[in-house]
């Protein structure tokens, strides 16, 4: 069985989870290669095993050599491992009932992987979307065994009450749209960045603008009027990076978007760094 057809027939093992997003009906998978909606919209399945559920094309800032970069550092370089950790333990606490994950802006799939390879049993189907087109390439390619969905969070291709969990990681949030499809015992895990996140990159490429400091009091406040927070903890540690790793970790970071070529390259070239991460997880209900 083709990668398409491997990826369609599970997304029709949940396709009483999905919706389409031109006209919010029921889907269905037709043939193996394609999801359709009684009003016949109709969303084919890439030969890469994913699925554009776009209602038109959307252009992003995120390139290949971003989401290599990011997978990388997430995958090869373990660089959020006590992150991945924690978020697996939260989940198996919770319930391991059959039931969807789903990564709400999962990029190219490298912490969802991580996450639900970290947790005991096939119970969990999860499903990834992201608005780039690139980056859920890249997850489909790298990552069997998941739904891989290029879509929007503002309209996100889901039923009312079909996700058990939903991991927000460093990622922007639609909070009416969460709880719309969050089950009635479901929890949603945002992941947020602390103050001294990568404070490294800051100090040393930042020193002389606002990007030197970072606070998440306004993430959280939206977050709490939104939906009630039940539990945040925050996790704090620093991972040694060489030259290739701190490269990757500029590039896949808005941080190094703006940063000055000269500094950048002179960061890099000293290699061997201490990069501290640190991170706040916060799990909430629907209000």
């Amino acid at each position: 069985m083709k990668k398409r057809e491997r990826n369609a027939s599970l997304a029709q093992s949940i396709s009483g989870e999905l919706r389409c997003p031109h006209c919010h009906e029921s889907m269905e998978v037709k043939d193996l290669k394609s999801l359709v909606c009684i009003n016949n919209h109709t969303f084919d399945f890439a030969k890469q095993g994913y699925v554009n559920m776009l209602k038109k094309p959307v252009n992003t800032q995120y390139d290949d050599a971003l989401f290599d970069s990011r997978e990388r550092i997430i995958s090869d370089v373990d660089l959020y491992g006590p992150i991945h950790d924690r978020i697996a333990e939260i989940i198996m606490k919770k319930s391991l009932r059959d039931g969807v994950l789903f990564d709400a802006g999962s990029g190219e799939g490298s912490h969802l992987n991580k996450i639900l390879h970290k947790i005991d049993g096939d119970m969990l189907t999860g499903i990834g979307l992201d608005i780039s087109k690139e980056g859920v390439l890249m997850a489909a390619k790298n990552y069997a065994g998941y739904v891989w969905v290029v879509g929007d969070l503002a309209n996100p291709p889901l039923a009312g009450d079909s996700c058990k969990f939903i991991l927000n990681f460093l990622s922007p949030a639609n909070y009416s749209e969460f709880t719309r499809i969050l089950t009635g015992d479901g929890i949603i895990i945002k992941v947020i960045p602390g103050s001294s996140y990568l404070k490294e990159l800051r100090n040393e490429l930042f020193s002389s603008t606002g990007e030197s400091e970072y606070e998440n009091n306004d993430t959280l406040e939206l977050m709490k009027r939104n939906v009630t927070v039940v539990s945040e903890e925050r996790i704090t540690y620093t991972k040694s990076l060489n030259a290739v790793g701190l490269k990757d970790l500029i590039t896949m970071s808005p941080l190094g978007w703006h940063a000055d070529d000269s500094q950048t390259a002179d960061f890099i070239r000293r290699g061997d760094k201490d990069i501290t991460v640190d991170m706040h997880i916060v799990v909430a209900v629907s209000k």
